[in-house]
């Protein structure tokens, strides 16, 4: 009795650890398991986040994963979402740039 109790805390404990979904594998009728993403998720100029050896793709405030970038891909279990999804900027070279021509359009008054 007590090693069936055991035995279930175990087993809970690691399928609440990952997700599987089947045919997503890597051969017919294969199994993918997608890990939950970290908190807080910085994403680049693309959409993609590579955790884990898994791909991520972000759109429309859902996440797809996949264990290759080209698919194919699954949704992603809304309680394997990070927190919170920030973006990097896009390049420090255009801020200036824009900075730089709007000092100059505001001197330019007269």
């Amino acid at each position: 009795m007590k090693r069936l109790l055991i035995s279930t805390l175990i087993v809970g404990s690691l399928l609440t650890a990952c997700v599987v979904a089947p045919g997503g594998g890597h051969g017919p009728g294969g199994v993918m398991i997608a890990p939950f993403l970290p908190p807080v998720v910085v994403l680049d100029v693309e959409p993609y986040y590579f955790y884990d050896n898994f791909h991520y793709h972000y759109t429309n405030d859902r996440w797809f994963y996949s264990q290759s970038r080209r698919g194919p891909w699954a949704e992603l279990p809304r309680e394997r979402y990070p927190r919170e999804v920030r973006f990097k900027r896009q390049d420090r070279r255009q801020d200036h740039d824009r900075r730089d021509r709007d000092r100059y359009r505001d001197n330019r008054r007269y």
